[in-house]
């Protein structure tokens, strides 16, 4: 049996027939070479002739050695959600369209995951951020971002007025569509979108990017990545309902006055690579840099 990995868990892109033919190739190369394979519950459901059972997120972080997410990095995001609060190992397969955390090539994955598999891996351990919404000083809802969490009005294109303060100390205001604070893994995400910085993934720091500003003065910020940063939106704009997104798929309501607090979660994603990735190649890749000159 191999040292390294010894149960594998599958997770898919659920109605997307290159994912689903991709995992299917997975579960019977994996199966082939002796591992125990299990398979996500949503995507178990829609690959009935494998005859496997389904398993839930939270089943596979607690019994797999090794998580393998097909699809692009949205798929990969919301695992990550989940799998980061257990000592799973992370890698991805990549069906969308980035993939930024999406390594393997869907066709021909072969020859660098049976390396992966025989230990030849780098590992990242890419922290997450955790967004509170308090009112009247009682949490009202919490979630986790691999990426970044939003604050944003209930509308599309409506400004709104917000206080910013970092390890308690205000830093300024701001009237604009929201702010966005990213994570290093975040920044070439949304953040980069709205004009941030990005950051490499080794950093421990958080970035700060105002989005549409009112002032030109509003200027992305980076800062520490312990830092607890707290937004709270103007009482006098009313009951104009609020959102915090967090990696655009959870959403939290909150109102003028209430207190967003937003820092470090308690717990990170073990992300692994094939030995020699770069990630500098990849954003050459991805973002149209220029090859090397001589």
């Amino acid at each position: 049996m191999p040292e390294h990995f010894k149960t594998i868990g599958l997770i898919g892109k659920p109605h997307h027939d290159g994912a689903n033919k991709t995992i299917k190739r997975l579960h019977q190369w994996l199966n082939s070479l002796g591992y125990e394979v299990l398979i996500e519950q949503r995507v178990a459901r829609q690959l009935s002739q494998l005859n496997a059972p389904g398993h839930t997120l939270n089943e596979l972080g607690e019994r797999c050695d090794l998580a393998i997410v097909v699809g692009g990095d949205g798929n990969m995001l919301g695992a990550a959600r989940v799998l980061s609060r257990y000592d799973v190992a992370v890698i991805g397969v990549n069906r969308g369209n980035l993939g930024f955390l999406t390594d393997l090539p869907p066709e021909g994955f072969e020859p660098a995951l049976s390396k992966v598999l025989e230990g030849e891996f780098s590992t990242e351990h890419r922290f997450l951020l955790q967004a509170e919404v308090y009112r009247h000083g009682a949490l009202k809802a919490s979630n986790s971002a691999v990426n970044e969490a939003v604050l944003h009005p209930g509308r599309v294109a409506n400004m709104i007025e917000f206080e910013v303060y970092i390890d308690g100390q205000f830093m300024y205001s701001q009237r604009a569509d929201g702010m966005i604070v990213s994570t290093p893994t975040g920044s070439t995400a949304y953040s980069l979108s709205a004009g941030g910085a990005i950051l490499t993934p080794n950093l421990n720091a958080i970035i700060l990017v105002p989005m549409f500003p009112h002032s030109l003065s509003g200027r992305p910020i980076v800062v520490d990545g312990n830092s607890e940063v707290k937004l709270i939106a103007s009482p006098e704009m009313g009951e104009r309902p609020l959102e915090v997104s967090c990696d655009g798929h959870v959403t939290l309501s909150a109102l003028p006055g209430d207190e967003i607090i937003i820092r470090k979660a308690d717990h990170s994603l073990r992300l692994i690579h094939p030995r020699g990735r770069s990630y500098f190649e990849v954003l050459r890749s991805k973002l149209g840099w220029g090859s090397k000159l001589f």
